[in-house]
Order: C-alpha cells, then structure tokens, then sequence
C-alpha cells in the first residue's frame, strides 16, 4: 500500500451509540476503517433527530483538498446502533482511543450489539 492509499479512509463499520442517563439521552457517531485501522467519531447530540440531520465530511479523493458530506441519515440506515449503559460507553471511549485491535474491537461489538438495521 502506497502513502497515498494509506492516507485514504473509507469507513466500513459505522456505529451509532446511544448511552442513556437518568435525565436524557447522549448520541454519538463512529466510524471504523478496519483495514488502515483508522477511526473517526462525531458526538454530542442529545436528540436523534439533530444527529440524523448532521452532515458527515468525507474527502473525495486521498490527498485532495476538496471534500464532500454524506448526510448521516443515510449512513444510520447500515449503521451498528449500541444502546450502552454508562459503564459500556466508557469502555467504547477508551477502546477508541487505544492502539487499533480488530480482536478487542470485536469481541465488544459481539457483546454489545443490539441489532443491525436494514431498512
């Protein structure tokens, strides 16, 4: 793989995380390029609806200056969605946030998935 191609990031796994607290709701957007091992993450939203109208910047080309946006209604139609409890969204910050490991990666996705949406 070349600089170029390295440099390039094409999420594959896009995952929606919603952590509920006793006064609200906390959504956050992730995405995982499983072979560069790169991850991105967007957050902060307390509705679902302010998330779905949030638009996603992806570049057009590796290295290019010019970049284009995906609106994230249609990434939540493929997206993992996580409901976690406080205790599991720490551990998906940290996760993140560590050196890359697909095993670790998927052993917590496999023991918090909920459901995949399809629609």
């Amino acid at each position: 793989m070349n600089r170029r191609q390295r440099r390039k990031f094409i999420p594959s796994t896009w995952i929606i995380a919603t952590k509920q607290t006793k006064a609200h709701a906390y959504y956050a957007l992730y995405a995982i390029d499983w072979k560069r091992g790169g991850r991105l993450s967007w957050e902060g939203w307390n509705q679902l609806e302010d998330l779905l109208q949030f638009r996603i910047p992806i570049k057009r080309k590796a290295g290019g200056r010019k970049s284009s946006s995906t609106p994230a209604v249609k990434i939540a139609k493929r997206a993992l969605h996580l409901h976690l409890n406080e205790a599991q969204f720490e551990e998906l910050e940290q996760l993140f946030y560590q050196p890359f490991s697909k095993n670790r990666w998927g052993t917590f996705l496999q023991m918090n998935r909920s459901q995949h949406v399809t629609k």
